[in-house]
Protein backbone atom coordinates (compact mmCIF):
# COMPACT_ATOMS: atom_id res chain seq x y z
CA UNK A 1 0.00 0.00 0.00
CA UNK A 2 3.54 2.16 0.62
CA UNK A 3 5.17 3.66 -2.54
CA UNK A 4 8.74 4.21 -2.16
CA UNK A 5 8.78 7.95 -1.12
CA UNK A 6 10.79 8.09 2.67
CA UNK A 7 9.29 11.36 3.91
CA UNK A 8 5.81 12.96 3.16
CA UNK A 9 6.45 16.42 2.56
CA UNK A 10 4.02 19.10 3.52
CA UNK A 11 3.82 22.56 2.49
CA UNK A 12 3.96 24.72 5.92
CA UNK A 13 1.84 27.31 6.41
CA UNK A 14 1.01 29.37 9.71
CA UNK A 15 3.35 30.80 12.48
CA UNK A 16 3.62 31.07 16.17
CA UNK A 17 2.51 34.92 15.25
CA UNK A 18 -0.14 34.53 13.39
CA UNK A 19 -1.72 31.89 16.15
CA UNK A 20 -1.52 33.97 18.31
CA UNK A 21 -2.53 37.14 16.49
CA UNK A 22 -5.95 34.99 15.97
CA UNK A 23 -6.45 33.74 19.63
CA UNK A 24 -5.93 37.42 21.22
CA UNK A 25 -8.96 38.68 19.27
CA UNK A 26 -11.32 35.52 20.03
CA UNK A 27 -10.46 36.09 23.42
CA UNK A 28 -10.96 40.04 23.31
CA UNK A 29 -13.56 40.23 20.26
CA UNK A 30 -15.11 36.97 19.80
CA UNK A 31 -16.56 34.79 17.63
CA UNK A 32 -17.59 37.53 15.63
CA UNK A 33 -14.32 39.44 15.68
CA UNK A 34 -12.40 36.79 15.21
CA UNK A 35 -14.48 36.36 11.80
CA UNK A 36 -13.72 39.90 10.64
CA UNK A 37 -9.57 39.78 9.95
CA UNK A 38 -10.27 36.55 7.89
CA UNK A 39 -11.49 38.84 4.89
CA UNK A 40 -8.22 40.76 4.99
CA UNK A 41 -6.05 37.61 5.05
CA UNK A 42 -7.63 35.36 2.93
CA UNK A 43 -7.38 38.45 0.15
CA UNK A 44 -3.87 38.15 1.30
CA UNK A 45 -3.39 34.28 0.39
CA UNK A 46 -5.51 34.73 -2.88
CA UNK A 47 -3.35 36.82 -4.23
CA UNK A 48 -0.04 35.99 -3.10
CA UNK A 49 -0.57 32.22 -2.23
CA UNK A 50 -0.42 30.96 -5.70
CA UNK A 51 -0.03 27.53 -4.97
CA UNK A 52 -3.20 27.47 -2.84
CA UNK A 53 -5.11 29.44 -5.77
CA UNK A 54 -3.44 26.27 -7.93
CA UNK A 55 -4.65 23.91 -5.85
CA UNK A 56 -7.59 24.96 -5.30
CA UNK A 57 -8.74 25.83 -8.83
CA UNK A 58 -8.58 21.63 -9.09
CA UNK A 59 -11.52 21.26 -7.27
CA UNK A 60 -13.36 24.61 -7.80
CA UNK A 61 -12.94 24.61 -11.73
CA UNK A 62 -15.29 20.44 -11.37
CA UNK A 63 -17.47 21.63 -8.77
CA UNK A 64 -18.72 25.51 -10.73
CA UNK A 65 -17.75 24.33 -14.39
CA UNK A 66 -19.27 27.05 -16.11
CA UNK A 67 -17.72 29.45 -14.22
CA UNK A 68 -14.96 31.90 -15.61
CA UNK A 69 -11.76 33.86 -14.33
CA UNK A 70 -13.48 36.22 -11.96
CA UNK A 71 -15.89 33.90 -10.80
CA UNK A 72 -13.43 31.08 -10.02
CA UNK A 73 -11.60 34.02 -8.07
CA UNK A 74 -14.41 34.81 -5.59
CA UNK A 75 -15.56 31.14 -5.00
CA UNK A 76 -11.67 30.37 -3.79
CA UNK A 77 -11.83 33.73 -1.41
CA UNK A 78 -14.88 32.25 -0.78
CA UNK A 79 -13.42 28.96 0.35
CA UNK A 80 -10.08 30.26 2.09
CA UNK A 81 -12.75 32.32 3.93
CA UNK A 82 -14.71 29.20 5.23
CA UNK A 83 -11.60 27.46 5.80
CA UNK A 84 -10.57 30.13 8.49
CA UNK A 85 -13.82 30.40 10.13
CA UNK A 86 -13.54 27.08 10.88
CA UNK A 87 -10.08 27.25 12.16
CA UNK A 88 -11.03 29.92 14.80
CA UNK A 89 -13.86 27.53 15.70
CA UNK A 90 -11.20 24.52 16.20
CA UNK A 91 -8.97 27.40 18.22
CA UNK A 92 -11.95 28.37 20.58
CA UNK A 93 -13.37 24.47 21.12
CA UNK A 94 -9.18 24.02 22.37
CA UNK A 95 -9.79 27.29 24.66
CA UNK A 96 -12.66 25.77 26.40
CA UNK A 97 -15.25 27.88 25.15
CA UNK A 98 -18.73 25.65 24.77
CA UNK A 99 -20.49 27.76 22.42
CA UNK A 100 -21.16 25.21 19.21
CA UNK A 101 -24.28 23.13 19.13
CA UNK A 102 -23.10 20.17 17.90
CA UNK A 103 -25.38 17.60 16.56
CA UNK A 104 -24.49 14.34 15.56
CA UNK A 105 -26.44 12.36 12.60
CA UNK A 106 -26.06 8.53 12.94
CA UNK A 107 -25.91 8.03 16.32
CA UNK A 108 -27.96 5.13 16.33
CA UNK A 109 -25.61 2.99 14.00
CA UNK A 110 -23.18 4.37 15.77
CA UNK A 111 -24.37 3.16 19.04
CA UNK A 112 -24.63 -0.05 17.82
CA UNK A 113 -21.38 -0.79 16.44
CA UNK A 114 -19.79 0.49 19.99
CA UNK A 115 -22.30 -2.07 21.61
CA UNK A 116 -19.16 -4.58 20.74
CA UNK A 117 -16.62 -3.67 23.27
CA UNK A 118 -14.15 -6.16 21.73
CA UNK A 119 -14.52 -5.15 17.83
CA UNK A 120 -13.31 -1.71 16.70
CA UNK A 121 -13.66 0.42 13.67
CA UNK A 122 -12.13 2.76 11.28
CA UNK A 123 -12.79 6.10 11.20
CA UNK A 124 -12.71 7.25 7.68
CA UNK A 125 -12.26 11.32 7.52
CA UNK A 126 -11.65 13.92 5.16
CA UNK A 127 -10.69 17.54 4.70
CA UNK A 128 -14.12 18.29 4.46
CA UNK A 129 -15.68 20.60 7.32
CA UNK A 130 -14.29 20.41 10.93
CA UNK A 131 -13.37 16.83 11.19
CA UNK A 132 -11.27 18.21 14.13
CA UNK A 133 -14.50 19.50 16.00
CA UNK A 134 -15.73 16.29 14.67
CA UNK A 135 -13.25 14.47 16.27
CA UNK A 136 -14.13 15.95 19.79
CA UNK A 137 -17.58 14.42 19.83
CA UNK A 138 -15.94 11.00 19.83
CA UNK A 139 -15.00 12.17 23.40
CA UNK A 140 -18.11 11.08 24.46
CA UNK A 141 -17.96 7.34 23.68
CA UNK A 142 -15.10 6.74 26.12
CA UNK A 143 -12.89 4.99 22.99
CA UNK A 144 -9.06 5.94 22.44
CA UNK A 145 -9.01 6.98 19.26
CA UNK A 146 -5.63 6.41 17.31
CA UNK A 147 -5.73 9.33 14.42
CA UNK A 148 -2.92 8.11 11.49
CA UNK A 149 -1.25 10.92 10.42
CA UNK A 150 2.31 12.63 9.75
CA UNK A 151 3.76 13.83 12.61
CA UNK A 152 3.47 17.36 12.50
CA UNK A 153 6.44 19.37 11.74
CA UNK A 154 5.53 22.52 11.75
CA UNK A 155 5.40 23.84 15.69
CA UNK A 156 2.88 26.27 15.78
CA UNK A 157 0.61 24.49 14.20
CA UNK A 158 1.13 21.17 16.88
CA UNK A 159 0.49 23.57 19.69
CA UNK A 160 -2.15 25.19 18.75
CA UNK A 161 -3.99 21.67 17.68
CA UNK A 162 -2.95 19.56 20.94
CA UNK A 163 -3.11 16.56 19.63
CA UNK A 164 -1.33 13.27 21.48
CA UNK A 165 -1.03 15.63 24.36
CA UNK A 166 -0.97 13.52 27.53
CA UNK A 167 -4.40 14.22 28.45
CA UNK A 168 -5.62 13.86 24.77
CA UNK A 169 -8.35 10.86 24.04
CA UNK A 170 -6.27 11.11 20.76
CA UNK A 171 -3.06 9.11 20.09
CA UNK A 172 -1.32 9.29 16.90
CA UNK A 173 0.07 6.68 14.54
CA UNK A 174 2.31 7.83 11.86
CA UNK A 175 2.18 6.52 8.68
CA UNK A 176 5.98 7.38 8.27
CA UNK A 177 6.85 3.75 10.35
CA UNK A 178 7.11 0.49 9.68
CA UNK A 179 4.83 -0.77 6.97
CA UNK A 180 3.00 2.45 6.83
CA UNK A 181 1.59 2.31 10.15
CA UNK A 182 -0.70 -0.86 8.93
CA UNK A 183 0.19 -2.93 11.60
CA UNK A 184 -0.19 -0.49 14.64
CA UNK A 185 -3.46 0.02 13.12
CA UNK A 186 -4.66 -3.37 13.18
CA UNK A 187 -3.18 -3.85 16.41
CA UNK A 188 -5.49 -1.36 17.95
CA UNK A 189 -8.39 -2.50 15.94
CA UNK A 190 -8.03 -6.18 17.32
CA UNK A 191 -8.11 -4.04 21.03
CA UNK A 192 -11.35 -2.72 20.42
CA UNK A 193 -9.88 0.99 19.15
CA UNK A 194 -10.83 3.49 16.74
CA UNK A 195 -8.74 3.73 13.55
CA UNK A 196 -9.12 7.44 12.26
CA UNK A 197 -7.66 7.48 8.94
CA UNK A 198 -7.54 10.47 6.40
CA UNK A 199 -9.32 9.23 2.96
CA UNK A 200 -8.70 11.62 0.45
CA UNK A 201 -5.03 12.59 0.46
CA UNK A 202 -2.12 9.90 -0.55
CA UNK A 203 0.87 11.22 1.27
CA UNK A 204 3.01 8.54 -0.70
CA UNK A 205 0.12 6.01 -0.31
CA UNK A 206 -0.71 3.73 -3.57
CA UNK A 207 -4.46 4.94 -4.51
CA UNK A 208 -7.14 3.96 -7.19
CA UNK A 209 -8.70 5.81 -9.47
CA UNK A 210 -12.84 6.77 -9.32
CA UNK A 211 -15.22 8.87 -10.28
CA UNK A 212 -15.55 12.09 -8.45
CA UNK A 213 -17.32 15.18 -9.62
CA UNK A 214 -17.28 13.54 -13.41
CA UNK A 215 -13.69 13.06 -13.91
CA UNK A 216 -11.51 10.27 -12.43
CA UNK A 217 -9.89 11.28 -9.02
CA UNK A 218 -6.96 9.25 -6.91
CA UNK A 219 -7.87 8.20 -3.57
CA UNK A 220 -5.97 5.88 -1.33
CA UNK A 221 -7.35 2.52 -0.59
CA UNK A 222 -5.30 2.01 2.46
CA UNK A 223 -8.44 2.13 5.37
CA UNK A 224 -10.30 0.18 3.10
CA UNK A 225 -7.57 -2.64 3.17
CA UNK A 226 -6.99 -2.38 6.56
CA UNK A 227 -10.80 -2.58 7.66
CA UNK A 228 -11.30 -5.66 5.54
CA UNK A 229 -8.17 -7.73 6.59
CA UNK A 230 -9.64 -7.03 10.35
CA UNK A 231 -13.30 -7.56 9.36
CA UNK A 232 -14.44 -4.18 10.89
CA UNK A 233 -16.66 -1.50 9.14
CA UNK A 234 -15.33 1.75 8.26
CA UNK A 235 -17.59 4.48 9.52
CA UNK A 236 -17.46 7.82 7.47
CA UNK A 237 -17.36 10.57 9.69
CA UNK A 238 -18.06 14.47 7.74
CA UNK A 239 -19.24 17.35 9.27
CA UNK A 240 -20.81 20.73 8.45
CA UNK A 241 -20.71 24.09 9.72
CA UNK A 242 -24.90 25.29 8.95
CA UNK A 243 -24.34 28.87 10.69
CA UNK A 244 -21.92 30.83 13.02
CA UNK A 245 -22.56 28.53 16.59
CA UNK A 246 -23.85 25.32 14.75
CA UNK A 247 -22.82 22.32 13.07
CA UNK A 248 -23.96 18.81 12.41
CA UNK A 249 -21.76 15.93 12.65
CA UNK A 250 -22.47 12.84 10.45
CA UNK A 251 -21.77 9.46 11.03
CA UNK A 252 -24.82 7.81 9.16
CA UNK A 253 -22.64 6.28 6.29
CA UNK A 254 -21.02 3.08 7.07
CA UNK A 255 -19.42 0.50 4.66
CA UNK A 256 -18.47 -2.69 5.03
CA UNK A 257 -15.41 -3.77 2.95
CA UNK A 258 -15.03 -7.27 2.65
CA UNK A 259 -12.50 -9.49 0.26
CA UNK A 260 -14.24 -12.21 -1.74
CA UNK A 261 -12.72 -15.13 -3.89
CA UNK A 262 -11.87 -12.76 -6.55
CA UNK A 263 -7.53 -12.89 -6.62
CA UNK A 264 -7.05 -8.84 -7.36
CA UNK A 265 -7.93 -7.57 -3.99
CA UNK A 266 -6.96 -4.05 -5.54
CA UNK A 267 -10.53 -4.13 -7.52
CA UNK A 268 -12.33 -5.37 -5.03
CA UNK A 269 -11.46 -2.08 -3.35
CA UNK A 270 -12.12 -0.03 -5.86
CA UNK A 271 -15.95 0.03 -5.33
CA UNK A 272 -16.02 0.88 -1.66
CA UNK A 273 -12.90 3.65 -2.52
CA UNK A 274 -15.83 4.94 -5.40
CA UNK A 275 -18.75 4.61 -2.56
CA UNK A 276 -16.84 6.80 -0.61
CA UNK A 277 -16.26 9.23 -3.18
CA UNK A 278 -19.73 9.44 -4.00
CA UNK A 279 -20.22 10.17 -0.37
CA UNK A 280 -17.85 13.20 -0.71
CA UNK A 281 -19.58 14.35 -3.68
CA UNK A 282 -23.11 14.31 -2.15
CA UNK A 283 -21.11 16.19 0.00
CA UNK A 284 -19.70 18.96 -1.84
CA UNK A 285 -22.76 19.28 -3.95
CA UNK A 286 -24.46 20.77 -0.31
CA UNK A 287 -21.49 22.36 1.09
CA UNK A 288 -19.88 23.85 -2.07
CA UNK A 289 -17.09 25.70 0.16
CA UNK A 290 -16.41 23.42 3.07
CA UNK A 291 -14.29 21.06 0.64
CA UNK A 292 -11.03 21.73 1.72
CA UNK A 293 -8.96 19.47 -0.41
CA UNK A 294 -6.17 22.17 -1.48
CA UNK A 295 -4.10 19.52 -3.37
CA UNK A 296 -5.01 17.99 -6.73
CA UNK A 297 -6.54 14.57 -6.15
CA UNK A 298 -7.57 14.50 -9.76
CA UNK A 299 -3.77 14.71 -10.81
CA UNK A 300 -2.13 10.64 -10.70
CA UNK A 301 1.22 12.06 -9.68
Amino acid sequence: MRNKEPKIEVKKRGNRLGFWFFKFFLMVFGLGGSYGLLYLVSLHYLIFDRLAVKNSLSYIKRRFPHSGFLKNRINIYSLFVSQGKQLIDRFAIISGKDIFDLELKGFDKLNNLLSNKEKGFVLLTAHVGNWQIALTVLKKINRQVYLVMRPEDNPAVKESLNIDSQDNFIRIISPEGYLGGVVESMNALKSGNIVSIMGDRKYGFEALGVSFLKDTAYFPFGAFSIAASSDCPVVVLLSAKLSRYKYVVDVSNIIYPKYGSKADKRQQLKAYVQEFADILEAYVKEFPFQCFLFHDVWGKE
